[in-house]
């Protein structure tokens, strides 16, 4: 596998100080944004911001989506992907240990609120990795952190995971702040972790984590993530968006419903509409200035990059996909364009009932919610591959 833009640009590109999601109400573009206005220079640089997919982008996802349809899952091998879930994910880091992801210094750029309380003076701060795989997360925000103040909890329902994060040197006598990691399943229908009191976490962080659910249990994770955050408290995520390149590569005998696949370790990924994280958090659909933050992308240099470029990304702990994922790139040949329209949002029908439910739940406001849609080039074998990631915060209300 290797690796996404998120976590550095290349040596011959300036720092990333800014959020991959453009907020196109407030924010302006960062000063230094490059707009490609010609495809022919599409190669010049390591860098294009805000950029659609092609023409053809249509045609690359109908034909990936048919190949797939064509040979599904059979019926009676699902229930075998389903049980135990973490039993799959505990296999995956016995064979990777501590070594498969990159940390996440991306979250400097993305989720200032969890970083603010890193920095001195901020006072009791607590913050839940759901998810936690080897602490990726955790441990660059104890690498930063100026509070003595600040408590990490960190959560994953694969022990291996937990060892790892506990086998960490830091673990025991962190330089500053403390770090706790434990066995938990975000969908336990019995409760939240023992060692946190209800209402008692300001920030949770959710990497890639709501994709490797089956449908059928986020509204119990949600319920769980609601019970720990204080009131006023947020949700940060990064998630699997509908038709990125993981999803296209996607072959024969993987595909287990609608957009939620089987990777060849066993573990599980579902893309998401924008929609769906909305209703799912909110019970309301995406707003129109959510929806337009979808329809712009960043060109990065693929063979310069030291981030992740394949399925999943080096920042992301429950959901990242092994080298071996029985995925292969689809046909991306150029030559005859056909202007074919990318296929309507489709809302999982489990989603789909919120809308309007009479049944009261815990909802959240959006602090954020958009779409970090990049273009991958390799310009050295002349390879476009097309990304998509959702990322939001969302708020407890107080």
């Amino acid at each position: 596998m290797s690796s996404t833009p998120e976590d550095s640009q290349g040596s011959s590109t300036a720092k990333k100080t800014t959020s991959s999601v453009e907020d196109t109400v407030v924010r302006k573009a960062p000063f230094g944004s490059r707009f490609l206005k010609d495809e022919n220079e599409v190669w010049n640089f390591n860098a294009w911001d805000h950029v659609p997919p092609p023409d053809d982008q249509g045609e690359v996802v109908a034909k990936a989506l048919e190949a797939q349809r064509t040979n599904p899952v059979p019926e009676e091998e699902k229930p075998k992907y389903h049980d135990r879930p973490s039993r799959h994910w505990d296999n995956f880091y016995k064979m990777n240990n501590a070594n498969f992801f990159k940390n996440r210094r991306w979250l400097n750029n993305e989720f200032p609120e969890l970083i603010a309380g890193t920095k001195a003076g901020a006072g009791p701060f607590t913050v839940a990795e759901i998810g936690c795989g080897a602490g990726n997360s955790a441990y660059p925000l104890l690498s930063m952190n100026e509070n003595p103040d600040l408590r990490i909890f960190a959560y994953d329902y694969s022990p291996h995971a937990v060892k790892l994060v506990q086998r960490n040197p830091v673990y025991e006598n962190p330089p500053i702040g403390s770090i706790q990691a434990a066995v938990w399943d975000l969908t336990s229908k019995e409760g939240i972790p023992s060692n946190l009191q209800e209402g008692t976490v300001d920030v949770i962080v959710l990497i890639f984590v709501m994709s490797a659910l089956h449908p059928d249990e986020w509204l119990q994770a949600l319920g769980n993530i609601y019970k720990l955050l204080k009131p006023g408290g947020l949700v940060v995520l990064r998630d699997y968006g509908r038709y990125d390149l993981a999803q296209l590569r996607f072959k024969a005998n993987r595909l287990l419903d609608d957009n939620f696949y089987i990777r060849g370790d066993k573990t599980r990924v579902y893309f998401f509409e924008l929609d769906e994280l909305s209703l799912l958090f909110t019970g309301k659909r995406a707003t129109a200035p959510e929806h337009a933050s979808a329809e712009h992308c960043t060109i990065e240099n693929e063979d310069e990059a030291n981030g992740d470029s394949s399925a999943p990304t080096p920042t992301e702990s429950l959901t990242a996909s092994p080298k071996d994922s029985g995925q292969d790139s689809p046909s991306q040949d150029n030559s005859a364009v056909q202007a074919i329209p990318m296929p309507e949002p489709v809302i999982h029908s489990n989603v789909l009932a919120l809308e309007n439910a009479d049944t009261p739940r815990p909802l959240f406001t959006t602090e954020q919610l958009g779409v970090d849609r990049r273009l991958l080039v390799n310009r050295k074998r002349q390879l476009k591959m097309y990304r998509v990631w959702m990322q939001g915060q969302f708020r407890k209300p107080s």
